[in-house]
């Protein structure tokens, strides 16, 4: 028998469980594949005892609508900077990848597909490098591989920011409010700006534009006559005014490497404040429930898709790659192409002019 590894890192995503389910039942048609799973990414390996699962198509029977994994995730630490805490109570890392390696030959482990973002997918090729046969699979709700046409979970969660936007309008129009909504991406605007686009937002901020506080003002007060009137803004965490810098917080948490973004609605309506903008103001902020619950349709059926193309360029011995949909067609890249450049919101990008058609600011 042959043995499959499954991982699933970073952030969760809707679709995961998807994508699992698809992989054990493309697997199941090959009768000499055996497919385990790792619990909290490669943390499962690494752990003492171990913590591998055995998936079969019983275990993952009716799992493709369910949110989250069922093989959880973590997005600290990894098998290059694993997370050891001192003698004196501090906390440094070391890299255990060859224990890792060592560990999955003597598990007798053929292969592993790897299901995550840039951050999981940058581990694959570092294990790839090492002689690992790894394969990825694109996650992440914020839509910024540049690799792929589309990543699962984004359209989850963007359908989720808008269901939110939809429901500001009329609190918003009841009060005669402006109502800030912080979505998630980091670094990419697509949550917010296709929220912004299908909620009918007056105003959209994203990461990839400075705003300037001036215009976005001047956007909003023309919502009101007389101090009647009500407007939303989307604003996605990553998003900063011209000159200015990220709202996040220090994150001392061991293993965890990203900034901790979030509070740019709270600054944001500190800042027009500061300029003289008088009307009444709420925040909003989506957080993790962007990520969380039950994946769309859509989601579902590429994750199955991106999971049987994963467990053929393992049959195939495609390794060192990871999974894209290249519309029409589902093919396999290179980790080193799929890291190297993240996709971003450009300002020729049609839906960026779809925007400024519908008269959304963008504090430009």
């Amino acid at each position: 028998m042959k043995r499959l590894l499954i991982a699933t890192g970073g952030g969760d995503c809707p679709g995961l469980n998807a994508v699992i389910r698809a992989i054990v039942h493309r697997a199941s048609q090959e009768k000499e594949w055996e497919v385990l799973g790792s619990i909290q990414a490669f943390n499962g390996v690494l752990w003492e005892p171990t913590e591998i699962v055995e998936l079969d198509n019983k275990k993952v029977a009716g799992i493709h609508f369910q949110g989250g994994t069922i093989l959880e995730t973590t997005n600290k630490g990894g098998p290059f900077a694993w997370p050891v805490k001192n003698k004196d109570g501090s906390w440094s890392t070391v890299d255990m990848s060859d224990e890792m390696i060592r560990k999955l030959q003597y598990m007798h482990i053929d292969a592993v597909i790897n299901i995550g973002g840039d951050g999981s997918q940058s581990i694959s090729q570092k294990l790839y490098e090492k002689g690992l046969n790894i394969v990825g699979v694109p996650k992440t709700i914020d839509n910024d591989l540049s690799a792929t046409d589309s990543t699962f979970g984004f359209q989850t969660a963007v359908q989720i920011a808008t269901e939110a936007v939809d429901k500001l309008v009329t609190t918003a129009a009841s009060h005669n409010r402006v109502f800030m909504l912080e979505v998630m991406g980091r670094n990419a605007g697509w949550i917010a700006l296709n929220a912004a686009v299908a909620g009918g937002a007056e105003v959209c901020l994203i990461p990839e534009f400075p705003y300037d506080i001036q215009k976005v003002k001047e956007a909003l007060e023309k919502r009101f006559h007389y101090n009647r009137g009500f407007a939303v803004v989307v604003v996605a965490e990553g998003a900063h005014r011209q000159g200015g810098e990220l709202v996040y917080q220090e994150n001392d948490e061991p293993g965890y490497r990203n900034k901790q973004l979030g509070g740019i609605a709270r600054q944001l309506m500190k800042e027009l404040r500061e300029a003289g903008f008088e009307h009444d103001m709420r925040e909003t902020v989506l957080g993790h429930l962007q990520r969380g619950g039950v994946p769309i349709a859509y989601d579902r059926v590429l994750s199955a898709q991106f999971g049987v193309k994963a467990f053929e360029m393992v049959l195939n011995g495609e390794f060192g790659k990871m999974v894209a949909y290249r519309h029409p067609d589902f093919i396999s890249v290179p980790f080193k192409k799929a890291i190297t450049r993240p996709n971003l919101v450009t300002a020729n990008n049609a839906l960026v002019k779809t925007a400024e058609g519908l008269g959304i600011s963008l504090g430009l």
